[in-house]
């Protein structure tokens, strides 16, 4: 029976074979799909007051060193995108719990994934670690935290993103730098205008470096003159931020964090990113791994309680804060840590977090999701995070059984599916 290309590349990957090469059949299983993957690109609206700040900040450009022709034919492929506006205040770091956020970071499925990518790529991720000193683990579980390896990489015109966020004016300085470092970056010829697309905020490739952070960081791995984050082969990505992490101060070897037990009664004011001690003082004070063993000495080391002091423990160290370099959210660099983790097979986090707004763990808002979709109102997974889907499913469930129609979670609702 023929195999299809999709067959061909998965049967590679169970073999744990690599052989990327550019425009050849990309070695990793997800990609084959990537841009199937993709969300539709946010719409362009016409808008006078991004024209005119266009053509306001044209001469800007230009007087910094942008060729005219490079200025107007960037500007060809971009237009006003109100979606990115939105995005900007609605981003998963604000707007999730911790507790949901590494529920959808660290998922069973982008844990299988990731685990499936280790071993696609196990030889390129090698040689970068070689080369940097960044662990395969830690270098895939950012790939998967940006990009969901490679299949969500951003189909907006960067020009268009960063502009828009110039002119809409909240961190207007920013994307300015930004859109001005978009402009260098094609001029210089690494890509062209059509094939320069990211994220809503101008994040670009498999893992989302912002333009400034391009120019500073990425690197050309293979010598082929090309610095070239946005292809479906992932090596410059990867190899640029392994770049990324070596120079702001990977230490090989030690962990991002590790989840700790605290004795009873100690004093959370010893607590906090900029309190540190010694792995053997904390040891003193009755801090303990979650096997109740002392954490090995990895260095410098501070206590982190990002969910209260009731909620999960880690005990952060430098590798923390280099992460936090890559992006500063709190949520993400624990991501990251938890989900790098994951990968290697290592237990979900253990500590309990608090109950929602409504009351519920994560486990009876699991319980919700299961129940509703076996009464056949589909939440589409049962992750324990309430989502679009799942509000849309307990709507349709609240209607069908003429009760108030809210959209709400609550335990409730729980005792009344049974």
């Amino acid at each position: 029976m023929k195999q299809t290309r999709r067959q061909v590349v998965l049967g590679l990957l169970a073999l744990g074979l690599t052989g990327c090469s550019r425009g050849g059949v990309p070695c990793n299983a997800a990609l084959v799909t990537a841009r199937a993957a993709e969300t539709p690109p946010l719409p362009t609206v016409p808008n006078a007051g991004w024209d005119a700040w266009v053509a306001g900040f044209r001469p800007r450009a230009v007087s910094s060193g942008i060729a005219e022709r490079t200025f107007d034919t960037a500007f060809s492929f971009a237009g006003f995108v109100p979606g990115v506006i939105e995005r900007d205040r609605n981003q998963t770091e604000t707007t999730r719990t911790l507790e949901d956020y590494l529920a959808i970071a660290a998922s069973t499925d982008r844990i299988g994934l990731g685990q499936q990518n280790l071993a696609g790529y196990g030889s390129l991720l090698a040689e970068v670690e070689a080369r940097y000193g960044i662990e395969a683990h830690v270098l895939a579980s950012v790939w998967g935290l940006e990009s969901r390896y490679g299949t969500r990489r951003g189909n907006i015109p960067v020009i268009s993103s960063t502009s828009t966020l110039a002119y809409e004016g909240r961190r207007a300085n920013f994307f300015q730098g930004q859109l001005m470092a978009a402009l260098r970056i094609l001029q210089n010829g690494d890509i062209t205008p059509s094939r320069m697309t990211g994220s809503w905020a101008g994040a670009m490739g498999h893992t989302q470096f912002i333009p400034t952070s391009y120019e500073a960081y990425a690197v050309d791995f293979r010598g082929d003159g090309r610095r070239d984050i946005w292809a479906d082969d992932p090596t410059d990505a990867l190899a640029s931020t392994g770049a990324y992490l070596a120079r702001s101060g990977w230490t090989r070897g030690q962990p991002w964090g590790v989840e700790v037990q605290l004795p009873p009664g100690i004093n959370t004011a010893l607590t906090g990113r900029s309190a540190t001690r010694s792995t053997s003082e904390w040891a003193s004070l009755g801090v303990r791994d979650m096997r109740g063993r002392e954490v090995p000495d990895y260095g410098s080391a501070a206590i982190l309680l990002p969910d209260g002091a009731t909620g999960p423990a880690f005990m952060i160290f430098g590798n923390f804060a280099v992460i936090a370099r890559y992006n500063n959210s709190e949520k993400y660099v624990i991501g990251v840590g938890h989900l790098s983790d994951r990968l290697l097979g290592r237990p979900p986090i253990q500590g309990d977090f608090a109950p929602d707004a409504n009351g519920l763990t994560q486990a009876d808002r699991r319980r919700i999701q299961e129940r509703l979709t076996a009464a056949g109102f589909d939440t589409q997974g049962t992750d324990g995070v309430i989502g679009s889907n799942t509000e849309a499913a307990i709507r349709a469930y609240e209607a069908a059984n003429r009760l108030s129609v809210t959209g709400i979670a609550t335990r409730r609702l729980l005792q009344g599916l049974g």
